[in-house]
């Protein structure tokens, strides 16, 4: 085998799951604002995001495989999962660890979702944002392909379009959900049960 594959691997992977979390962040951003009503949203929507950030973990979990495989830079486990543990530019790995510990944290939230309270969840998706300002830190102190055009083309454009998507949404978010519920002069046993959600 190839002694270069795991670094070439580990450099590849970490790019393109830096795309599939922009991705992700942007559909996440589609999905939170009036850009689709509620509806006219097709399934295929959410099940887009779902699949970004899963597509996301998948080539995280790649990249840290083929890091602690490779032998041009040394990572052991405790490298990539405690901040500022590793000797190779300490600062630089720790935006990756603590990126990556947040992404699961999402992750894992995200698939028990209808099992927590509402509020809780959105408190940890909304770390989503902090997830991709951390990853761009990380690929710009600690990624070897920092200084090629291709690199700082694609960089400019995902920090350019994530931030757009943020500001965007600061300005267009959907009215909250609110409940109603019938007063004492409320219609008769064909009206709706006793709260209807809007």
């Amino acid at each position: 085998m190839n002694p270069q594959l795991w670094w070439y691997l580990a450099r590849s992977s970490g790019m393109v799951a830096w795309l599939m979390l922009t991705a992700s962040v942007i559909w996440g951003v589609v999905l939170s604002t009036r850009a689709f009503p509620s509806r006219r949203r097709p399934a295929w929507l959410r099940d887009l995001h779902t699949w970004l950030g899963g597509l996301t973990v998948m080539f995280v979990a790649l990249h840290l495989t083929a890091l602690v495989a490779d032998s041009y830079v040394e990572f052991d486990v405790v490298d990539l999962a405690v901040p500022l543990a590793s000797d190779w530019k300490p600062g630089a790995v720790a935006y990756g660890v603590v990126a990556a510990w947040l992404l699961a944290a999402v992750q894992v939230t995200s698939l028990a979702m209808r099992r927590l309270p509402r509020s809780a969840w959105r408190v940890v998706h909304l770390s989503s944002y902090a997830v991709f300002w951390l990853t761009s830190m990380h690929a710009a102190f600690a990624g070897s392909d920092r200084s090629t055009l291709i690199y700082r083309v694609t960089a400019v454009a995902a920090i350019v379009a994530v931030a757009w998507a943020t500001l965007y949404r600061l300005t267009n978010r959907r009215p909250a959900r609110s409940r109603v519920t019938p007063g004492p002069t409320a219609p008769g046993p064909t009206a709706p049960g006793p709260t209807a959600r809007l």
